[in-house]
C-alpha cells in the first residue's frame, strides 16, 4: 500500500492563505484608513444637474469636493506681506473642505488685515479683486471700493470657525 504525503499540500496552502487573508482584511475593514470622503459641493451637484459653475466664490468652504487650492488672500496692514488661504485638508474622522480659519488667525494676530482677492474655484480664473471705479466713486485712493476687513464676519460651518465676507457701502470685490 502506497503511503499518502501531505507535502503537496503546503504549496497550495501558502497561495491559497494570503488570498484569504486579504479578503478577511477588506470585509474587516482593517487597513481602510477613516478619512470620510469630502461631501459633494453646491458646483458638483450643479454640474451633475447639466448646469456647471461659471465661477465658484466662498470665503468659507470647498464648493467642489475635489477643490484644494486657496479660497482667498489676506493682507496684512503691519507690513504689506499676503497669504493664501486654503482649505482644512482631510484627516481622521473630518472631511476638510472648509476654510482654514487658524491660518488667517495666525497670521493676522495683533494686526487688521484684509480680503483682497476672493478665488474662483470653477479654474476660470474669474476671481474677484477690489473693484475699481465705476458708476459709484468709491472712498478708497483713485475711487476704488475698499476692500472688506478680513474678520468681520464669523461664522461656523461643519462645527469649524470661518469667515464670510462682510460688505458694506463703500466695500467691493468684482
Amino acid at each position: 500500500m502506497k503511503k499518502k504525503t501531505r507535502f503537496p499540500l503546503i504549496p497550495g496552502m501558502t497561495l491559497v492563505l494570503p488570498a484569504v487573508f486579504l479578503m478577511l482584511m477588506a470585509m474587516s475593514g482593517a487597513g481602510n484608513n477613516s478619512i470620510p470622503p469630502r461631501p459633494q459641493g453646491p458646483c458638483d451637484i450643479y454640474a451633475a444637474a447639466g448646469c456647471p459653475c461659471v465661477a465658484a466664490h466662498s470665503s468659507t468652504r470647498a464648493l467642489y469636493a475635489s477643490y484644494n487650492g486657496p479660497l482667498y488672500q489676506v493682507m496684512r496692514q503691519s507690513d504689506g506681506k499676503t497669504l493664501d488661504i486654503g482649505v482644512v485638508q482631510p484627516s481622521e474622522g473630518n472631511p476638510g473642505g472648509y476654510a482654514d480659519a487658524a491660518a488667517q488667525d495666525a497670521f493676522s494676530a495683533n494686526t487688521y488685515c484684509w480680503i483682497t482677492i476672493l478665488y474662483d474655484q470653477s479654474g476660470k480664473g474669474n476671481h474677484l479683486v477690489q473693484a475699481p471705479r465705476g458708476g459709484f466713486s468709491g472712498p478708497a485712493m483713485g475711487g476704488f471700493n475698499n476692500i472688506p476687513v478680513a474678520d468681520m464676519a464669523p461664522i461656523t460651518i461643519m462645527g469649524h470657525k470661518a469667515y464670510g465676507v462682510f460688505i458694506e457701502q463703500g466695500m467691493g470685490l468684482r
